[in-house]
């Protein structure tokens, strides 16, 4: 493809979630610039992780990217050797743009596709031994059925990266978000956002043996969810050892908001007894 060519077709796009760089100097236009450490900080985190359990590359395995946007880890997973990679987005600009930087890339036609739907309704008949659950798990409201659909393909190994709600209990949080926005999902404006404890017990519900992943980012710009443990990556498998991975065990809620939480404990409790000591009080003494 022509570099003039790829930049018209670059820029007839309103936005661009990630950055891409092409021969010729190319690159696409990132609408938020911190976004390039941050993404090079994700590899780092869970994409050398997969790595690291599938034995350093991707090459025998079929990938299904959930939630592909345009296709930066479908991308990674075909640099990393996989035989072939799907990727399903609710969006279609992002399915466009996922062609796009698939073609310009040169990348081999029978090694991927790119399909617009909803995961929820779009039929995925082949089967896969890897799915990428990028940013996605948060902005669902069947987390269940999504476990269901990553069971369906026969998948031995997913990568889960989600924001999760801070408590230390397995439960879930309701959310409300606006469909409009690009960064949203498209399925309900009512969400399901996690705690880690919630990942954990869903995954074992599949049959999936689950590490959250500990930060590993040297440069935390862009990336305050990640610093705040306001967002964690997992690494769920059925069968493949995840021993020598780096688990995170800093607590889901932090010392800060635990000592708040005791303070207004006590001081709700401080108040009851007052309240009712009143009670007992003489009238003449409450003058």
């Amino acid at each position: 493809m022509e570099v003039q060519e790829l930049q018209q077709r670059i820029a007839a796009f309103p936005r661009w979630h990630y950055r891409f760089e092409f021969d010729g100097g190319v690159t696409t236009p990132i609408f938020v610039p911190e976004h390039i450490n941050r993404v090079e900080q994700r590899r780092r985190y869970f994409f050398d992780a997969l790595l690291q359990v599938t034995g350093g590359s991707l090459r025998g395995h079929r990938v299904l990217d959930l939630g592909c946007n345009a296709g930066f880890w479908a991308l990674s997973a075909i640099e990393a050797g996989a035989d072939f990679v799907l990727g399903v987005d609710g969006r279609k600009m992002h399915v466009d743009q996922a062609n796009l930087v698939f073609e310009a890339k040169g990348v081999d036609p029978d090694r991927y596709r790119f399909e617009q739907g909803n995961i929820f309704e779009h039929d995925i008949e082949e089967s896969f031994d890897v799915v990428l659950c990028l940013g996605l798990l948060y902005h669902v409201a069947k987390p269940f059925e999504l476990f269901e659909r990553i069971t369906w393909v026969g998948a031995e190994i997913a990568v889960i990266d989600t924001a999760i709600y801070r408590a230390s209990a397995g439960l879930f949080k309701v959310k409300y978000e606006d469909l409009e926005n690009p960064m949203a999902g498209v399925d309900y404006a009512v969400v399901l956002v996690p705690t880690r404890q919630a990942v954990v017990d869903l995954a074992g519900q599949f049959g999936f043996k689950t590490a959250p992943l500990a930060p590993n980012m040297t440069d935390y710009t862009g990336m305050q969810d990640y610093r705040n443990r306001r967002r964690l990556a997992f690494l769920c498998a059925r069968n493949a050892p995840l021993d020598a991975l780096t688990i995170e065990t800093r607590s889901a809620v932090p010392p800060s908001m635990i000592l708040g939480r005791i303070k207004a404990t006590v001081r709700t409790a401080i108040t009851r007894t007052l309240n009712g000591l009143r009670g007992w009080l003489p009238a003449s003494l409450g003058r």
